[in-house]
């Protein structure tokens, strides 16, 4: 094991081997003093735990004791000679063990022939089975040691890191012997491996230590890597202890510091989830990071949840880890193993050149003697895109000197037109931030993004941390630049091409969710931040203004295309009042679509793109007739029945049938709908006559490139519950409805249309698929005195890591004369049924439906009135719906 500044002292008070012995021979089975003194020193090292002993001394100490433990029962079996020994390897070969660690043995025979040693090897092996050791045991001669380690870079990793428990310690050494650099998996092979075994483990973890729940040892920055530097360091150098690689120049100081602590949390941790869990767990899962935080005590406090504070430090630390892994294996490859090439190097300046493709400093000095080189790599790696990363050494003399990024260098005009020529260069100005953030430089020199590197937001919707998630909204943008995101975002990636400015995009972005974690409004902090930096930095004051009016609004665009009704003419005139310049609308959208996008993979779908294009083309249409001559609501409704009219009258639809119809809906189903959706539905109603009811119609999005959703219009007798037995029906076919809108004609007709989308977040195309759901609607909706028993057919799921209390929140829409009912509660299928089963209790009338699923919740809009089509006005009836949303949506499942 390597160690640092540190040496494990055995403790007898943990296990005294002498005492053990007296008690085992006064017991007439060796099975219960042997499982009483594993239960006995997992109790004292629990209690240690707890009282805040040194994390080393427990991982260590109780390898130590099981050393004992296993000598001891290796006496009481009858070997036939001394040419077998029982070695201790991988994790337990380096003296580590967490309480549920695997114990990895190895019964290592000199000679090929086992058939010797197979009665009392499986005697053993069985014995440690019967007192509750948990093993994982191999057995190898030293001829099957050097095949099998050869031929599996795992096998020689695990034997390399081994120790003699019992039996002679020269069938280890010969054992070495053989698996020696010289003989098999030379530095250089063994390196390559190894590093191509960790870039597969980091991505099956998305190359990101960001994970809501992480795996402590696999994810990027956990106990693999540190486990990685030390196979490196002890293949190539030999060494046993980390102070050896800092004197074979391959650590710092300040590096081994980094090592050793991140190290120490990271036990501490994993020992605390194996404790709790009772079993080798290393998954740091919901329910965990809260005990844990508590355990280890953290208490929340106004502005953030002890379990954010605490898992802010789990990030931190292996944050820094991964840092220092992939500088520490780069300068491994490029100084000592591939030391010896002869690499082209390419001057850039007095200060930089390339050197194998990677840029250097050209002096040791450089960044003591001028720190505003500091900046100045980032920028120069942004003007040549050929630059394939940074050199280790160099990597090293910027951590080593970015504590030179002080309150005088951020006030230096010098330091801050260079970071301005970064943001300005036109290259991939996200991938050098995101540098800047590995390497330790953007949170000096913004300290307000530093404060929020690492932290987190304990739910279901904010995966990433603040800072992770910051960074991925840029990349996103950069995305948007690309001719290859145009299929996928065709409005993004026109308009991120013709905003004047792209700094100030860059600068929105790096500013929106800075706010976060300090109590009060973020977006609203972040607004006060930005418009600090911009006058710090001397933006114009038009920049400066524009830059702020985004991070305080960069939520509106997406709360009013997903909550609002984006149909209502009024609703349009309101936002484009907000936005009030086609400019400031065009940087909205690019900023909104790469938000939601590098907020959550499983967020963005084609029904939340359409929503933000509709509204982007209907506000660029308001903006430009001018806020001052809005569209009024008869103006609107003459113009799309003209239109669908026009689109009716070029397919011989008989215009006198489709007048009567038309005279029962009344002007707010031509608000609702476009004219192409009338005159699908119009055409279908006619076509349908005197058929049996409901009349189901579903269609898929006209355009293979448009993922809006499926829509489903369904025209029958206006019944109660119709509603949810409608959402029960569609969620047995595990469809999401995420758009409703619900008309009433004059002579009680209903004209429901849904938007649905399928478990994967996707429009439903396939022919036969569509006609199935066509089908069973029809058959579960075709009489109303079924509609109790759809509805409560389904079993709620409780999210039980995350306590969502259900919200309600009640205003009135006067414009249209109906209430609006937001509705925020836990995520749970069914869940649309039940609302509606409540609105047909209460005599409530639902007229339309904003639905979304962020995460574990739900946050829904509701239309409604009640059943003579007035608002809800009464205090009263309003408390009641409230009451009774809140008492049926907060019952755990």
């Amino acid at each position: 094991m390597l160690l640092h500044h540190y040496r494990f002292v055995p403790d007898e008070s943990l296990f005294d081997a002498e005492t053990f012995r007296t008690e085992l021979a006064g017991s007439r089975s060796p099975i219960a003093p042997f499982k009483d003194a594993l239960r006995n020193i997992q109790v004292r090292l629990d209690e240690r735990f707890r009282a805040g002993a040194d994390i080393r001394d427990l991982v260590h100490g109780r390898a130590w004791c099981l050393d004992r433990l296993l000598a001891i029962a290796w006496e009481r079996h009858d070997w036939p000679d001394d040419d077998v020994a029982l070695l201790a390897v991988g994790g337990y070969g380096r003296g580590e063990l967490h309480p549920h660690s695997d114990i990895d043995l190895q019964l290592l025979l000199e000679n090929d022939d086992d058939a010797p040693y197979r009665e009392p090897l499986t005697a053993f092996i069985t014995f440690l089975w019967d007192i509750g050791l948990e093993i994982g045991h191999s057995v190898r001669s030293l001829s099957d040691c050097e095949r099998e380690a050869a031929n599996d870079i795992t096998v020689m990793t695990n034997l390399l890191e081994s120790r003699t428990l019992a039996g002679p310690e020269r069938l280890r050494d010969a054992m070495k012997t053989r698996l020696a650099p010289e003989r098999l998996w030379p530095a250089d092979r063994f390196f390559e491996a190894k590093w191509q075994e960790q870039i597969s483990r980091h991505y099956r973890h998305n190359n990101s230590e960001y994970h809501l729940e992480p795996n402590l040892k696999s994810s990027p920055g956990g106990l693999r890597d540190i486990q990685m530097i030390g196979w490196v360091a002890k293949r190539h150098f030999g060494s046993q202890r980390y102070e050896d690689l800092v004197a074979n120049g391959f650590m710092n100081d300040a590096e081994l510091r980094i090592l050793s602590q991140g190290q120490a949390f990271l036990w501490q941790v994993r020992y605390a989830l194996h404790m709790l869990t009772e079993r080798a767990e290393d998954r740091l899962q919901f329910d965990h990071q809260r005990t844990i935080a508590e355990l280890f005590g953290f208490r929340d406090t106004p502005e953030r949840l002890a379990v954010e504070q605490f898992m802010k430090r789990y990030y931190r630390h292996v944050t820094a880890l991964a840092g220092l892994n992939d500088m520490l294996l780069q300068h491994f490859d490029e100084v000592i193993l591939r030391g010896g090439e002869r690499l082209e190097l390419v001057p850039i300046n007095e200060r930089f050149e390339i050197k194998g493709g990677y840029i250097q400093a050209r002096s040791r000095a450089i960044f003591r003697e001028q720190p505003s080189a500091l900046l100045e790599l980032f920028l120069l790696m942004a003007e040549h895109p050929e630059i394939e990363g940074v050199r280790a050494d160099t990597i090293r003399l910027i951590r080593d000197h970015r504590h030179q990024i002080d309150d005088l260098y951020r006030d230096d005009s010098r330091h801050q037109q260079l970071f301005l020529d970064l943001l300005r260069s036109g290259g991939n100005v996200p991938r050098q931030l995101r540098r800047m953030n590995r390497y330790g430089v953007l949170g000096k020199y913004l300290p307000e993004f530093g404060q929020a590197v690492g932290l987190m937001q304990h739910d279901l919707f904010h995966i990433y941390t603040v800072d992770a998630h910051t960074l991925r909204l840029l990349k996103c943008i950069q995305r948007f630049r690309e001719p290859e995101a145009h299929d996928e975002f065709p409005v993004a990636t026109a308009l991120v091409h013709q905003l004047p400015k792209l700094e100030l995009l860059w600068i929105a972005g790096l500013y929106h969710d800075i706010g976060k974690g300090r109590g009060g409004d973020h977006s609203e902090l972040g607004a006060r931040d930005v418009a600090d930096f911009a006058e710090r930095h001397g933006l114009p004051a038009r920049d400066t203004r524009l830059v702020s009016w985004l991070v305080e609004h960069h939520l509106l665009m997406s709360m009013v295309a997903q909550k609002r009704d984006i149909t209502d003419p009024d609703v349009i005139a309101d936002f484009a009042s907000t936005v009030r310049d086609e400019t400031r609308l065009d940087y909205l959208y690019v900023l909104t679509v790469a938000d939601i996008n590098a907020t959550n993979p499983t967020l963005w779908n084609g029904w939340r793109a359409s929503l933000l294009r509709q509204l982007h083309a209907e506000t660029k249409r308001a903006l430009r007739r001018g806020l001052e001559n809005p569209l009024d609501r008869e103006d609107w409704v003459r113009e799309t029945r003209a239109e669908a009219r026009s689109l009716l009258a070029t397919v011989g639809v008989d215009l006198a049938r489709v007048e009567r119809l038309w005279e029962s809906l009344g002007e707010d189903y031509f608000l609702q709908y476009a004219p192409s959706e009338i005159v699908w539905q119009t055409q279908g109603i006619l076509a349908h006559g005197e058929n049996p009811l409901p009349l189901v119609l579903v269609s898929p999005p006209a355009d293979e490139r448009d993922d809006g959703g499926t829509k489903v219009f369904i025209h029958t007798r206006s019944v109660e519950d119709l509603f949810a037995a409608t959402a029960a029906a569609m969620e047995q076919l595990g469809l999401s409805i995420h758009d409703a809108r619900i008309a009433t004609s004059s002579n009680d007709w209903t004209l429901n249309t849904f938007i649905v989308l399928d478990d994967q977040g996707r429009a439903i195309r396939d022919p036969e698929r569509i006609e199935a759901l066509r089908r069973h609607l029809v058959e579960e909706l075709d009489d109303p005195d079924d509609y109790p028993q759809i509805v409560t057919r389904h079993t709620p799921r409780q999210l039980r890591h995350f306590k969502v209390p259900t919200e309600v929140r009640i205003e009135q829409d006067p414009a249209n004369e109906r209430t609006l009912l937001e509705l925020t509660a836990p995520d749970r299928p069914g869940l649309l049924a039940r609302v509606g089963r409540i609105f047909m209790e209460q005599n409530i009338a639902l007229s339309a439906a904003k639905i979304a699923t962020l995460g574990e919740r739900v946050e829904d809009v509701f239309f409604i009135t009640d059943k003579t089509g007035a608002p809800l006005t009464d205090p009263d009836r309003q408390q009641s719906l409230r009451k009774r949303l809140v008492e049926v949506l907060d019952v755990s499942g």
